[in-house]
């Protein structure tokens, strides 16, 4: 609130943000405001417009009737004043903050080997990179945009194809000399061979070795696993140390395969490819700075990933 009483954004971009967490604590930490300071600003407003616009208990926060009204107009109000605010920029400049979730090997091998030349290009821009496996919530956490890889089944995000990743059948040498080197995924039974089984949760017990037919259908063989990991690190390291054949994207083993560290078998028997999916938020303005960030995303993977569209 300003000293005459009128509405300002600050205020509600404040109460924008609790309502959407359902969580002053949470919105408290996304703004880097005290908790105390947060819960003022939404009192003042609710005072100002003389209304509850939040029911407060113990355990959660909700919207009233005439919170969720507000809820609409203000972001309208917020998305029209992000645009004023960049009406004038000159082409190519950005500023402000800006928080992406990265899947932590496209990170490595993709974006950070070319973001130099954009921070270069862009210095007043600030970049918060989050580089995790898990799937992240991005109104809760915060999120401007998320690069994920595999299946996308939230209807409520905005999506951006970005192709494809390849995939390989690998295992160590040594763990091939003591099972022996399949043929066919008949003999992946028949030797006795193990996976190394990845799940983000450890809440699927089973380890399938898929991989399309000659026609194209998806076929899948249930095998035993001895190690389970929820990490794309860690589900190398695994095949590294002889712990069972993994089926990963061929840009996380390039090298160890020419290398000689890992060795790729059954070559006609791959998995599907897995989509890499650029997201962001349906319910939210998008900033040009974010425009401009996923403009140059999508051409740094498409350079990184060239190689792999040509994986023998």
């Amino acid at each position: 609130m300003n000293k005459e009483g009128d509405l300002d954004l600050a205020s509600l971009r404040v109460f924008v943000r609790v309502a959407e967490l359902a969580h002053f604590s949470r919105a408290a930490e996304g703004l880097g405001l005290p908790k105390a300071r947060v819960s003022q600003v939404v009192g003042e407003l609710e005072a100002r417009l003389g209304t509850r616009l939040l029911q407060r208990t113990t355990r959660r926060v909700s919207l009233t009737p005439d919170g969720s009204l507000l809820l609409e107009r203000a972001r309208a109000l917020l998305d029209e004043a992000a645009d004023i605010g960049t009406l004038f920029q000159q082409e190519g400049e950005l500023g402000g903050r800006l928080r992406v979730d990265l899947p932590v090997r496209l990170a490595l091998q993709a974006v950070f080997p070319a973001l130099p030349a954009f921070l270069d290009a862009h210095p007043g821009l600030q970049l918060e990179l989050s580089c995790t496996d898990r799937r992240v919530d991005l109104i809760e956490e915060g999120v401007d945009a998320v690069l994920r890889v595999g299946p996308v089944h939230d209807t409520s995000l905005v999506a951006r194809p970005l192709g494809q990743l390849p995939m390989v059948n690998v295992a160590s040498p040594a763990y091939l000399d003591r099972h022996g080197r399949p043929r066919s995924p008949e003999e992946l039974q028949q030797q006795g061979h193990v996976l190394v089984h990845y799940s983000q949760t450890f809440a699927e017990r089973e380890a399938v070795f898929e991989w399309l037919d000659a026609a194209g259908a998806p076929r899948r063989l249930p095998l035993p696993w001895r190690v389970s990991v929820n990490n794309t690190d860690a589900f190398e390291a695994a095949a590294l140390a002889g712990a069972g054949i993994v089926q990963l994207p061929f840009t996380g083993v390039r090298e160890a395969l020419a290398q000689g560290r890992l060795e790729r078998l059954l070559p006609g028997c791959e998995a599907p490819p897995l989509p890499i999916t650029l997201l962001r938020s349906a319910r939210r303005h998008t900033p040009r700075r974010v425009r401009v960030f996923m403009d140059w995303l999508a051409q740094a993977l498409d350079r990184a990933l060239a190689d792999a569209r040509r994986t023998p």
